[in-house]
């Protein structure tokens, strides 16, 4: 079998911080012996027609231009040809080349890699996730004229639960109100009030199908999550993950993605009303609790009005075991508990 090579014309202009590697890292496509191709680590997918599209680890160890192999396997019944593969990193990541064209073709169960060279900034404090995409465009094959491979790569760790996230305070004694911001103009939920209805720390609080658990920690302390895409590691398995909070004007909307242990996520959007004034049933979410008033800067008030905790689901899927969950990039949301509950 022949090799396959990049035609020998490369871009006029490199990358900057590439530029001095342009000569040292050899830009080939190579032809290999028909074989299995398999994903290195357990977040590399393929795609789901025949043609095969794997992207390898990708070191972020950075700052570093880090190299990245591109396998594709051809699972069609015919011969491949005009190949040409695509690869990208997140948003403002310089790949050099962005795509690399195969010379000749691929018989049924060849495979050809493709090099690819990626711009990694500083590592980011905390835990990231960032997704590499390639993509493989040919004619004959399996027939599809495209096929597309991503993968994950994580840098960091988890938040071990939800408390460690905690990052307001929602909730005060009536005698001491001044810590309480929950709605960013200073104003809390009376931990009297809560309490009254059985919201006192570390209550058990049935939702959905689910038993959460409200936050175990002194008034005037922080015992919320406001939503910005923090990971938090949950374990289990289930039908649905439920949340427990309330939210902050009325576009408390977003979406949570959940990670499986097989390297699979899951994405599910969910709301929740106002935590005064909206309909109860706004976004569809469900009422838990409801209590009279709230503290303010100056002490208890608003008596005839209600403040309330709701809880709001999303799907999981029930035959694979959770991981962590990253929680939506919306502020407005607030979560004092989550947890999965059955079918």
């Amino acid at each position: 079998m022949r090799s396959a090579s990049v035609p020998a014309s490369a871009p006029a202009r490199l990358i900057t911080p590439l530029r001095a590697l342009a000569a040292a890292v050899a830009g080939a496509v190579l032809l290999v012996p028909a074989q299995t191709a398999t994903a290195a680590g357990p977040r590399a997918t393929t795609a789901a027609a025949g043609t095969e599209v794997t992207v390898s680890p990708v070191d972020l160890d950075g700052p570093a231009v880090s190299t990245v192999k591109v396998t594709v396997k051809n699972a069609g019944p015919q011969r491949m040809r005009a190949l040409r593969v695509a690869f990208a990193g997140p948003v403002g990541w310089a790949v050099q080349p962005s795509v690399r064209a195969v010379d000749g073709s691929l018989a049924a169960g060849a495979t050809a890699a493709a090099t690819f060279r990626i711009q990694v900034p500083e590592k980011r404090p905390g835990f990231v996730i960032r997704t590499f995409r390639a993509t493989a465009t040919y004619t004959g094959g399996d027939g599809e004229g495209t096929a597309t491979g991503t993968r994950t790569e994580r840098s960091g760790t988890p938040q071990p639960n939800l408390a460690a996230a905690y990052n307001n305070v929602a909730i005060t004694d009536e005698s001491a109100t001044r810590a309480g911001d929950y709605d960013g103009e200073g104003n809390s939920f009376s931990a009297q009030r809560l309490a009254a209805v059985g919201l006192t720390p570390g209550a058990s609080v049935e939702a959905l199908g689910a038993r959460l658990t409200w936050p175990d920690v002194p008034a005037g302390t922080k015992d919320n999550v406001a939503s910005g895409g923090q990971a938090i590691a949950l374990g289990g398995k289930g039908a649905r993950l439920v949340f427990l909070g309330s939210g902050v004007t009325s576009a408390a909307t977003g979406s949570a993605t959940v990670h499986y242990t097989d390297g699979t996520s899951s994405t599910g959007a969910f709301g929740f009303p106002n935590w005064s004034f909206d309909p109860v049933t706004a976004h569809g979410a469900t009422l838990v609790k409801s209590t009279d008033g709230r503290n303010r800067q100056d002490g208890y008030g608003n008596a005839t009005v209600k403040y309330s905790v709701f809880a709001h689901a999303v799907p999981l899927d029930q035959e694979k075991t959770v991981e962590f969950v990253v929680l939506p990039a919306n502020a407005n949301i607030h979560l004092f508990a989550m947890a999965i509950a059955g079918p």
